[in-house]
Protein backbone atom coordinates (compact mmCIF):
# COMPACT_ATOMS: atom_id res chain seq x y z
CA UNK A 1 0.00 0.00 0.00
CA UNK A 2 1.32 3.32 -0.54
CA UNK A 3 0.05 6.40 1.53
CA UNK A 4 -1.18 9.23 -0.94
CA UNK A 5 -3.04 6.88 -3.15
CA UNK A 6 -6.71 6.18 -1.88
CA UNK A 7 -5.53 3.11 -0.33
CA UNK A 8 -7.36 2.08 3.18
CA UNK A 9 -6.37 -1.01 5.18
CA UNK A 10 -9.73 -2.79 6.03
CA UNK A 11 -8.51 -5.88 7.70
CA UNK A 12 -5.13 -8.15 7.20
CA UNK A 13 -4.44 -11.56 8.45
CA UNK A 14 -3.49 -15.25 7.93
CA UNK A 15 -6.23 -16.97 6.55
CA UNK A 16 -4.11 -20.49 7.59
CA UNK A 17 -5.07 -19.52 11.53
CA UNK A 18 -8.57 -19.73 11.95
CA UNK A 19 -9.43 -16.34 14.29
CA UNK A 20 -7.63 -14.50 11.62
CA UNK A 21 -10.37 -16.13 8.49
CA UNK A 22 -13.09 -15.98 10.25
CA UNK A 23 -12.24 -12.02 10.89
CA UNK A 24 -11.17 -12.40 6.85
CA UNK A 25 -13.74 -13.53 6.45
CA UNK A 26 -16.85 -11.13 7.67
CA UNK A 27 -15.19 -8.02 6.60
CA UNK A 28 -15.16 -9.74 3.11
CA UNK A 29 -18.82 -10.05 3.35
CA UNK A 30 -19.35 -6.65 4.81
CA UNK A 31 -18.24 -4.71 1.77
CA UNK A 32 -19.81 -7.09 -0.30
CA UNK A 33 -23.14 -6.20 1.69
CA UNK A 34 -22.31 -2.73 1.48
CA UNK A 35 -22.48 -3.07 -2.25
CA UNK A 36 -18.48 -3.10 -3.04
CA UNK A 37 -17.14 -4.84 -5.83
CA UNK A 38 -13.79 -7.45 -5.21
CA UNK A 39 -11.02 -7.88 -7.11
CA UNK A 40 -7.49 -9.54 -6.56
CA UNK A 41 -4.99 -8.08 -8.46
CA UNK A 42 -2.95 -10.49 -10.94
CA UNK A 43 -0.02 -10.21 -13.14
CA UNK A 44 0.48 -12.26 -15.91
CA UNK A 45 3.75 -13.73 -15.70
CA UNK A 46 4.78 -14.03 -19.58
CA UNK A 47 3.95 -10.10 -20.33
CA UNK A 48 3.78 -8.65 -16.82
CA UNK A 49 0.67 -6.98 -17.44
CA UNK A 50 -1.38 -6.26 -14.77
CA UNK A 51 -5.19 -6.81 -14.44
CA UNK A 52 -7.95 -8.30 -11.93
CA UNK A 53 -10.06 -11.12 -11.16
CA UNK A 54 -13.74 -10.57 -9.52
CA UNK A 55 -14.24 -12.29 -6.54
CA UNK A 56 -17.89 -13.52 -5.55
CA UNK A 57 -17.00 -15.34 -2.62
CA UNK A 58 -14.52 -15.65 -0.42
CA UNK A 59 -13.35 -18.76 -1.26
CA UNK A 60 -12.97 -17.68 -5.01
CA UNK A 61 -10.08 -15.93 -3.48
CA UNK A 62 -6.85 -17.43 -4.86
CA UNK A 63 -4.51 -18.64 -1.76
CA UNK A 64 -1.43 -16.70 -3.29
CA UNK A 65 -3.16 -13.49 -3.05
CA UNK A 66 -1.83 -10.60 -1.19
CA UNK A 67 -4.63 -8.57 -1.43
CA UNK A 68 -8.24 -7.99 -2.53
CA UNK A 69 -9.21 -4.69 -3.73
CA UNK A 70 -13.24 -3.97 -3.02
CA UNK A 71 -14.35 -0.78 -5.07
CA UNK A 72 -17.83 0.73 -5.31
CA UNK A 73 -20.39 -0.67 -8.26
CA UNK A 74 -20.32 2.09 -11.03
CA UNK A 75 -23.95 4.06 -10.35
CA UNK A 76 -26.29 5.07 -12.86
CA UNK A 77 -28.98 3.45 -15.15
Amino acid sequence: MKPGYGEVLLAEGNPRVREEEERLVEEFRRQLDEGMWAAVPTTDPRSGRREAQMVKEYADIPSDAERVIFFPRASGG
